[in-house]
C-alpha cells in the first residue's frame, strides 16, 4: 500500500505545482490589469509596478491554493482512470476512500498551512503592497494613522486624533469628549500632543472645557492618569479588519464591544479567517468525485469543472458574508455555511463516485 501511496504522490506533485503556478499567475495578472491604468496615469515606473506585484505573491498563492488542489486531485484521478490504472487499484481490493487518503492528508496539511501563512506572510505583505500603492497614487499614510476616532468606557469617552504615530506612541491634535451616565456632555479636553507613558496619556498644553451652571468654563492643566486608552486601539481602528492578524482582529472586536459600536462585520471577517483555511480540505472531497467523471479531454474538462466549482463556492461565500456583515445571518453562520454546504455536497457525491 505504501508503494501505491508513493505512486499517487509522484503523480500528484507535478500537476499540483504546475496548476498552482498557473493560477497564481492568473490572480496576479488580474490584480495588475485592474490597477495598471491608475499606475500609469500617476507616472509609475515599471520597477515600482513589479515590486507591488511581488508583494502580491503571498495573497495570490492563498487564493490559488484551493483551486489548484481541486484541479490537480481531480486531474490525477481522471488520468489514472483513463489509463485504467485506477480501475486496477480498485479491483485489487483497495477501498476508494483509502486510496484517496494521501489527498485527504494533503488537504488537511494545506488547511493548517494556509491559516498560519495568511497570518505571518500574506497580511504583512499586503500591508506593504497597500503602502507602495498609496505612495504611487500620492495618497500616502505610511508612518501612522490620521483622523482617528475611537470610543472607550462603554462609549462615554471619545478620542478624536489628527494623527497617531505608532512608532513613538504619540497623538497629535487631540480632542477628548467625556459623557456622563446619561450620555450628556460632561467635558471636552484639547491638547496639541499626547505621549504614552506606559499606563496613561500625558497631555501637552491641555485645555479642559466643562459645562457648569449653564456656562462653559475653561480650565488649564492636566488631569494625570485619567485617559488610559490602549495605544494599539488607535492603530487597530484605522486598519481594515482583514489586514489585521488573527490576534489583533480578536482585540479589535473587543474594542468595538467596549466602545458600544456594531461588531457584526468584524466578527464575520474574523470567523472567515478560520473557515477559509479549511477550504483546502473541503475541495478534496469535491475533487475525488470529479476524478472519475471524465475519460476524454481530461485536462480541459477538469479545468472547467474546477473553475466552475470554485466560482460557485465563492459566490455562496460572498452572499453569506454580506448577509453576516449586515446582520441578516450570525457571523459564525455567514463564515461557515459555504464550508458546510460544500462539505455536505462533497460527501454526498463521494457516495456516488465511481469505485
Amino acid at each position: 500500500m505504501k508503494t501505491i501511496d508513493k505512486y499517487l504522490v509522484k503523480q500528484f506533485v507535478p500537476v499540483f505545482a504546475a496548476s498552482l503556478l498557473m493560477f497564481m499567475l492568473l490572480v496576479i495578472l488580474i490584480d495588475l490589469f485592474v490597477n495598471l491604468a491608475r499606475f500609469l496615469d500617476n507616472g509609475a515606473e515599471m520597477a515600482q509596478i513589479l515590486k507591488i506585484s511581488v508583494y502580491y505573491f503571498p495573497q495570490s498563492l492563498l487564493y490559488a491554493l484551493p483551486v489548484s488542489l481541486l484541479f490537480s486531485s481531480a486531474y490525477m484521478l481522471g488520468d489514472l482512470y483513463s489509463r485504467n490504472e485506477l480501475t486496477s487499484m480498485l479491483c485489487s481490493g483497495i477501498p476508494f476512500a483509502r486510496l484517496c487518503l494521501p489527498l485527504f492528508l494533503a488537504g488537511a496539511a494545506f488547511s493548517f498551512f494556509s491559516f498560519f501563512f495568511e497570518d505571518n506572510a500574506v497580511i504583512p505583505a499586503l500591508r506593504v503592497k497597500k503602502e507602495l500603492t498609496s505612495l504611487i497614487l500620492r495618497n500616502q499614510n505610511m508612518e501612522g494613522s490620521s483622523d482617528v476616532v475611537i470610543k472607550t468606557g462603554g462609549g462615554r469617552i471619545i478620542y478624536a486624533v489628527d494623527h497617531f504615530d505608532r512608532t513613538s506612541g504619540t497623538l497629535n491634535g487631540v480632542t477628548i469628549i467625556e459623557l456622563d451616565e446619561n450620555n450628556a456632555f460632561k467635558s471636552l479636553v484639547r491638547a496639541w500632543k499626547a505621549e504614552w507613558d506606559g499606563t496613561a496619556w500625558e497631555l501637552s498644553g491641555p485645555a479642559s472645557y466643562q459645562y457648569r451652571d449653564g456656562f462653559v468654563k475653561m480650565t488649564e492643566g492636566e488631569e494625570r492618569g485619567k485617559f488610559t486608552a490602549d495605544p494599539e486601539m488607535f492603530w487597530r481602528s484605522s486598519i481594515a479588519p482583514e489586514d489585521l492578524k488573527a490576534r489583533d482582529a480578536a482585540l479589535h472586536i473587543t474594542d468595538l464591544k467596549n466602545s458600544g459600536l456594531p461588531s457584526a462585520s468584524a466578527k464575520a471577517d474574523y470567523h472567515h479567517r478560520f473557515s477559509f483555511s479549511t477550504v483546502c480540505f473541503v475541495v478534496i472531497f469535491l475533487s475525488v468525485t470529479l476524478g472519475g467523471r471524465f475519460k476524454k479531454n481530461i485536462l480541459l474538462l477538469n479545468l472547467l469543472a474546477s473553475l466552475g466549482v470554485a466560482a460557485v463556492f465563492y459566490v455562496i461565500e460572498m452572499v453569506t458574508m454580506m448577509s453576516a456583515r449586515v446582520g441578516i445571518l450570525p457571523p459564525v453562520m455567514g463564515a461557515w455555511i459555504p464550508v458546510f454546504a460544500c462539505t455536505a455536497a462533497g460527501v454526498f457525491l463521494l457516495c456516488y463516485a465511481k469505485t
